[in-house]
């Protein structure tokens, strides 16, 4: 079991790639919502129920029909959302109706009861099944995009919704491999709110984002339970090799999770630059200090401000690379606005 573990996580790494991101995003202004927690990517405490999230991750993953067309899926998740086929989309996610209702009463759950590493067979099955919420992920991300195109924010932030809560609870799970699983997909789902940020009439998610966890997935318990586990293995030698083979692994690891909250935190900055042009003629602000209504939060992966620039109607938020990552694993948005 811990071999297996410990391979995946190696095989996650060799199969990621780790690239410099800049996005274009055009935003209309917006001002905060009324009241100003009308939505969240995480429910309220009075909202959730007594029910384990575990149980029925694993019905939703059971009922994924297999005769489904993933590479449209894959297509559509990537498609600018003008050119989506509506209602070929809306017929594929009919066939992910059931997934989808058991992944809403997940959202809702107080708690996520994920096996113990010791009671899991010595298989490959924990990691299976990671990797079908994954799939289940970019069903969430196919379904945001449409009601985005269509203009439904609010069952677009409930989509968004159930997809911050799996990755919340694989952050909670027992496995490195589990985490970085919610690491990806919390990426994920900050595509869909890159493509929201964008929409007209798209509500202000910054008190939202606020809301979240900080940090939204912390990997270093997860760590330590692996390297726990591998003091278990009896031979000294097959132990130091297979700690120097995972240390590489584990620095990916902990950069990987540094990037997706980072991603996570510009999200806020972006909608905190929103609220400004909304109520400043629709200007940017000429520096991230100009921003008082609301707290401007700091790049989580550096603990100082994002950089921010404004050349007339344009600006860049930029966050570099986090500390013991390449130089180039820089994160860039290139922002202008629309009225």
């Amino acid at each position: 079991m811990i071999r297996t573990l410990i391979f995946s996580v190696i095989l996650f790494f060799s199969i990621v790639p780790v690239k410099a991101r800049t996005v274009e995003l055009t935003l209309f202004p917006a001002k905060a919502p009324e009241p100003v927690d009308k939505y969240r990517l995480l429910p309220k405490p009075d909202e959730q129920t007594d029910s384990d999230a575990f149980p029925l991750y694993q019905k939703a993953i059971q009922s994924l029909p297999a005769d489904y067309d993933k590479d449209k899926v894959s297509q559509w998740r990537n498609a600018p959302l003008k050119e989506l086929p509506t209602e070929q989309v809306k017929a594929t996610l009919e066939k992910f109706s059931p997934a989808l209702q058991l992944l809403r009463q997940a959202s809702h759950s107080k708690q996520c009861s994920w096996p113990a590493v010791e009671s899991v067979p010595a298989t490959n099955e924990l990691t299976v099944d990671v990797s079908k919420c994954r799939e289940l992920a970019f069903v969430l991300a196919v379904q945001a995009r449409l009601e985005v195109a269509q203009g439904r924010y609010d069952q677009a932030v409930t989509t968004a919704r159930m997809g911050f809560v799996m990755v919340k609870h694989l952050g909670e799970a027992p496995t490195l491999i589990q985490g970085l699983v919610g690491v990806a997909i919390g990426a994920l789902m900050c595509r869909q709110l890159e493509e929201f940020v964008q929409a007209p009439d798209a509500p202000n998610l910054y008190w939202a984002l606020q809301n979240l966890p900080r940090p939204l997935i912390d990997i270093d318990r997860q760590i330590e339970l692996e390297l726990a586990n591998l003091k278990k293995e009896k031979n000294p030698l097959l132990r130091e090799q297979f700690e120097k083979q995972v240390k590489p692994a584990h620095d990916r690891a902990r950069l990987q999770t540094k990037r997706m909250n980072r991603e996570v935190t510009a999200l806020q900055c972006i909608e905190a630059i929103r609220l400004y042009a909304a109520t400043h003629g629709g200007k940017f602000p000429n520096q991230l200090s100009d921003i008082t209504d609301v707290t401007v939060p700091d790049n989580p992966a550096t603990g100082r401000p994002f950089a921010y620039s404004r050349s007339g109607s344009k600006a860049t938020l930029e966050g570099p690379a986090p500390e013991g990552a390449k130089a180039e694993e820089v994160l860039r948005y290139d922002l202008s606005l629309k009225e």
